[in-house]
């Protein structure tokens, strides 16, 4: 784990994010089938340059229903990263009980997962996913009970009517992050005029993602260095409407800090129904 006193990194830093233009321009991203990497989107960029908050010297104060995030420690007995039967046989029970742990959910159950990295030869040759740099949030309204639908279709009817949310994890898996971190903005400062429907176009289905437009008010987090035994638990929806975070935004990014002999980010991301 990095050490949070003597880690040396900057308060805030001005990276630019990617938002999008909420202007009536048809939004999506299309992603080819399995095996592919191709990718392509629609819709009018809108980059801009940011403060960026370093987390680590704040890094006990976020909660998941407030802030709709937090940074945990969490040691992994995995491996091997790249070995999928191992991350479905050690890795998820891993994520279920975290998730559990952080959300006070009675059930947890991970559906999917995603290998990324920055290494565009190492991408292609092992058929993974290039980081992403536009802000956003992996469900909608519509999306997410649907999803419920799609991975427990025999109970959904009844699950839809009590509370449900769907958590993601995020972890380095090899090697501290040193170039294209994911940052995180604190729930409460974006609006719900901020989010932009933008549909996830797939070779058998249409789902539906929200896109993220320009706001000054948006507080951005990221975790400099961030390591293999550290995790960003986060919400991407929240059936409630209580007060809560709902939706966390969030992007890879460039970071002006980089050093120039940076080692490409590989990182994991699961996604989970927790039922409450």
């Amino acid at each position: 784990m990095s050490d949070l006193a003597t880690l040396d990194a900057p308060s805030t830093i001005e990276p630019i994010v990617n938002y999008i233009v909420n202007d009536g321009a048809e939004v999506f991203t299309y992603t080819g089938g399995p095996g592919s990497t191709e990718v392509r989107s629609g819709g009018n960029p809108d980059p801009r340059k940011v403060t960026m908050h370093n987390a680590r010297p704040l890094i006990d104060r976020f909660k998941l229903d407030a802030d709709g995030f937090r940074f945990v420690r969490h040691d992994t007995q995995m491996k091997d990263f790249f070995a999928a039967d191992e991350i479905k046989r050690v890795y998820y029970p891993e994520m279920e009980a975290l998730i559990k742990a952080e959300s006070g959910a009675k059930r947890v159950v991970v559906f999917d997962h995603t290998i990324r990295t920055a290494d565009k030869a190492f991408r292609e040759q092992h058929k993974l996913r290039e980081t992403v740099q536009r802000a956003h949030n992996d469900y909608t309204e519509w999306s997410g009970p649907q999803r419920l639908r799609d991975i427990l279709p025999d109970e959904a009817d009844e699950l839809l009517k009590r509370r449900f949310a769907i958590v993601q994890v995020w972890r380095p898996i090899r090697y501290p992050v040193e170039n294209h971190p994911l940052a995180i903005a604190d729930a409460r400062t974006v609006s719900p005029e901020d989010f932009v429907l933008s549909e996830r176009r797939y070779p058998n289905r249409v789902g539906q993602t929200y896109a993220i437009a320009y706001n000054p008010a948006h507080k951005w987090y990221w975790l400099p260095r961030m390591a293999r035994d550290e995790a960003l638990v986060f919400k991407v929806y929240d059936s409630a409407k209580d007060g809560r975070a709902r939706w966390t935004a969030h992007t890879a990014f460039d970071d002006p800090t980089s050093p120039p002999d940076a080692r490409p980010r590989e990182s994991i991301e699961i996604r989970t129904l927790a039922l409450f």
